[in-house]
């Protein structure tokens, strides 16, 4: 038996339709993206939507797609690796009260899906992480797509990893002591300026 190839997706338009041998159906893949992801605000979209947020602050280009199972969530064209992480004071489903504002920064075992191996010693792979809150607390007028309802807080990799209280999770008011909150206008700059760091930092 040969050996598997990877499958590369390509970009879709949306107009894509469904069919049923050969013949279009009622609905395409703009109807399923729009049914699927319309609630940026729940978690699991939020987290993508946040990728996405940081990859326009950087110059994304939408024709390079998401990589579900790469090592960390954007690369920039001048190389800079970067993880993001996204939490919210407001969620998708009934609340009694706010949520505590943590953060995942556990490092993790990268597997390759060009040779089918996994890493055996966890690590952090990103150069730099970014932290999105979005800070808003009206549940009448939250809008994940309004900048202004996000704060960003940019870290160096190296920063994590000696970072003493936790090697899985971070909260808010500890990355408030490391870091302060930017604005999305600002976040490119800060990026290249966290990377800048995490360079230095090498030996």
């Amino acid at each position: 038996m040969g050996k598997f190839k990877e499958i590369k997706a390509s970009p879709k338009t949306g107009k894509e339709s469904l069919t049923d041998n050969g013949k279009n159906t009622n609905y395409n893949l703009f109807d399923f993206w729009r049914w699927s992801v319309s609630d940026i605000l729940s978690n699991a979209t939020r987290g993508r939507f946040a990728e996405f947020v940081v990859g326009t602050a950087v110059g994304l280009n939408p024709k390079n797609l998401r990589d579900e199972w790469d090592a960390y969530d954007l690369t920039t064209d001048d190389g800079i690796k970067i993880e993001v992480k996204s939490a919210a004071y407001i969620q998708s489903w009934k609340q009694k009260n706010f949520s505590t504002i943590s953060f995942s920064i556990k490092p993790a075992r990268y597997w390759d899906a060009e040779t089918n191996i996994q890493q055996e010693k966890p690590k952090r792979h990103a150069d730099i992480y970014v932290f999105c809150h979005l800070k808003h607390k009206d549940q009448k007028t939250i809008d994940p797509l309004k900048m202004e309802q996000w704060d960003f807080y940019v870290l160096p990799t190296y920063q994590l990893d000696n970072y003493t209280r936790s090697q899985s999770s971070i909260t808010i008011n500890s990355l408030k002591k490391m870091t302060e909150p930017k604005k999305y206008k600002e976040l490119k700059n800060e990026i290249t300026k966290a990377y800048k760091e995490q360079k230095n930092s090498q030996p």
